[in-house]
């Protein structure tokens, strides 16, 4: 079956895209796209042709499932398809709607003339992943809509609507009528007047300052890319547009290109995008469920977290009941939550009408009788099971049946919670990460009960909100805070062993992570790590253990909320400030224990906390708690500050290779008195010894 339609307009043939959703450019329509050429010329009917898709897509680019695969670099490839359409004798006019970007746009860029609808978006995203635009679009879109503009596109990946590019050499005509209806009216009038053909190819990119304006580029780019190796690789590839003949231009992009698509960095970044989408797709939830109204919600509790998880359905225009106990405490989540908004304000990013708009949606309450009417309610109380037990006992005889109840725990287990009401499949946990209404990720808890529909509703839900949703299953900590508690116990015994909080965070950070485990701990409040560990120890029936962290909080060191904790904190500012005291309370700890202080390299530190990641992720990943390794990735990427140039701790796992991977972890489980969960998980073994990967 065709990936294109053909059919033929008075004298012009009109070539439609047709793979949906996006008209991926890969190698079935590739193939497809020069056939409907060589078509349209080798018609003595045909005097012009349009090259089109459809009102959704021209088309999103390169078909990325295709990526590291042999139809990648299958004949014909895009430059190729592009070529032909550009040599072709007679006029090609692309009619542009919906998204056209990457490959896509450079397949329009190849045409003699084009037609794009006002609110098409345009644009070369490959930087996002880690590369820069392979078929032509560094070397043909400056000379269409200019350098600077061209050079600020491509390095950004950033997306403009059509209307915004009028007036360029890019588009011949833009519309808020049918582009195809217009290309063809384009393509008779070209014939009918014998207009040339017009190529980009042989435009000269005109810049007096272009000298200037790269170094100055150039400076800008190298302080902003970090260890991105791709936007500098895109200036240089448009700076050849000035200095370089078209072809030879065109041959530097294509190596910059294949260097970068072997990068672990561009590796990294295209699994990410993967993940995203695969991370929706849960294996035994059947596809077209039905899905739940949500037109209401409520939220119980309107400080740091209900005020942030509040913050997210206001800005979907959905409707939000808050409630508190008390009038203060509903009166200062209300004023948080309009500090915020008019913060944005000030920022540009919201208008007052806006603003406003959003705080209308807001009711509050201080009685649990409008939940009557909510569709969803989230509970964001403290993080105890008997108050847990008393807000659904609550909810079950307030909400109307089918309302989705969600917790927004953090460790609890959602089927307990559960069995507090009489419906336990509409329960899930809804875990947000703080503060709420900034971290895009959204553990999405599947109860044992939880019916498909609930599921399916919120992760639909999720995306309306704009989060990264991810299905875990129940244990303790879920998918994020189960691996956390093991990072920071590989942290902690970093610290033991002879470390510092200061050398251990700048390790990790080094490595590329947003913040260490000391100074997120602060951030977070040591108080919280604290409750859990005692609450576990007495589920346990066991007395509990004091770790250094432990010592801390005795002293009322909870972190920067107190002043104090691993580090110390001057009044009104963030700057954690390395403390004797701290340093005191470690070699008291250590002499308590027995234990004698030794050197420890930055690179232990990393491998050491990682790999503890990579361990129990491997763990999780087994028990199914978690459906897949890139799902752990998209958690450690979009709640905890993993850098995305690693691609997240399994895929940093894959690229190190596992059994280098098992060999560490065997050594430390080797030490004496070493933690027994150094032992590499059974699926870790399995996979390293296979040859194998988890992504």
């Amino acid at each position: 079956m065709s990936s294109t339609r053909y059919d033929v307009r008075g004298r012009t043939a009109v070539i439609t895209l047709d793979y949906p959703p996006i008209n991926g450019l890969g190698a079935a329509l590739r193939t497809d796209l020069l056939a409907a050429l060589d078509r349209a010329l080798a018609d003595n009917d045909v005097k012009a042709v349009v090259v089109t898709g459809s009102e959704r897509a021209f088309s999103g680019g390169a078909d990325i499932k295709e990526f590291g695969t042999a139809n990648a670099s299958r004949e014909p490839r895009l430059a190729a398809v592009i070529a032909a359409f550009e040599d072709s004798p007679k006029p090609v006019v692309a009619a542009i709607a919906g998204v056209c970007m990457g490959g896509g746009l450079e397949l329009a860029l190849g045409a003699h003339y084009r037609v794009a609808k006002s609110d098409a978006q345009i644009a070369l995203p490959e930087v996002k992943l880690g590369l820069l635009p392979g078929a032509g679009g560094t070397q043909r879109l400056p000379r269409a809509i200019g350098l600077e503009a061209a050079l600020n596109m491509i390095v950004s990946g950033a997306t403009v609507p059509a209307a915004k590019l009028k007036g360029t050499a890019l588009f011949d005509e833009v519309t808020d009528g049918d582009p195809v209806a217009a290309a063809v009216a384009l393509a008779e009038k070209v014939v009918a007047e014998k207009l040339p053909l017009k190529r980009l190819r042989d435009v000269k990119v005109k810049d007096p300052q272009a000298e200037a304006f790269l170094q100055f580029a150039r400076n800008n780019v190298a302080a902003a890319a970090g260890p991105y190796p791709a936007p500098l690789k895109c200036l240089e590839a448009v700076a050849a547009s000035v200095s370089k003949p078209f072809d030879e231009a065109l041959r530097l992009e294509r190596e910059a290109f294949i260097s970068l698509m072997n990068s672990p960095e561009s590796r990294a970044l295209r699994h990410v995008f993967a993940a995203e989408r695969a991370a929706g797709k849960i294996p035994d939830l059947p596809e077209g469920t039905p899905l739940r109204e949500i037109r209401k919600v409520a939220v119980i509790g309107a400080g740091t977290m209900g005020g942030g998880i509040t913050m997210n359905f206001l800005n979907a225009g959905i409707p939000v009941m808050l409630l508190e106990m008390k009038q203060e405490a509903l009166d200062k989540g209300l004023a948080t939550i309009r500090k915020n908004y008019e913060n944005s304000a000030r920022k540009g990013k919201l208008t007052g009408e806006q603003v406003e708009q959003r705080m209308g949606l807001v009711k509050p309450t201080l009685d649990y009788a409008p939940f009557a009417e909510a569709d969803l309610v989230i509970e964001a109380v403290f993080e105890n099971m008997e108050v847990k037990e008393q807000v659904f006992r609550k909810l079950d005889e307030v909400c109307k049946p089918g309302a989705i109840l969600a917790s927004n725990t953090s460790y609890l287990n959602i089927d307990r919670i559960a069995g507090f009401t009489k419906r336990p499949t509409d329960v899930l946990g809804l875990h947000f990460f703080s503060p709420a209404n900034v971290m895009r990720l959204l553990e999405v808890v599947r109860g044992a009960r939880t019916a498909p529909d609930v599921l399916a509703t919120c992760m639909q839900l999720a995306k309306k909100i704009k989060k990264v949703a991810v299905v875990s299953g129940v244990c303790d900590g879920f998918i994020g805070n189960r691996m956390l508690s093991r990072y920071g116990a590989a942290a902690q015994s970093l610290i033991n062993a002879g470390a510092l909080p200061q050398q251990v965070d700048g390790a990790l950070q080094k490595f590329g992570l947003a913040m260490g485990p000391f100074r997120m701990g602060d951030l977070a409040g040591l108080d919280i790590g604290w409750a859990t560990r005692k609450r576990k120890a007495a589920e346990a029936g066991v007395p509990m253990k004091p770790i250094v962290a432990d010592k801390l909080c005795e002293a009322g060191r909870f972190g920067q909320k107190t002043g104090a904790g691993w580090y110390r904190y001057e009044a009104g500012k963030r700057d954690a400030i390395p403390d004797p005291v701290t340093e005191q309370l470690i070699a008291e700890y250590r002499a308590a224990n027995g234990i004698t202080p030794r050197k420890v390299s930055d690179a232990e530190v990393v491998e050491r906390c990682i790999y503890a990641l990579v361990n129990e992720g491997a763990r999780i990943l087994q028990e199914g708690i978690a459906a897949r390794a890139s799902d752990i990735d998209l958690v450690y990427l979009n709640g905890y500050g993993f850098p995305a140039f690693r691609g997240g701790p399994m895929l940093y796992a894959d690229t190190v290779g596992l059994p280098n991977v098992v060999r560490a972890l065997r050594r430390f489980a080797a030490e004496p008195g070493a933690d027994p969960s150094w032992q590499p998980a059974p699926l870790l073994l399995q996979l390293a010894e296979a040859g194998k990967t988890f992504n």
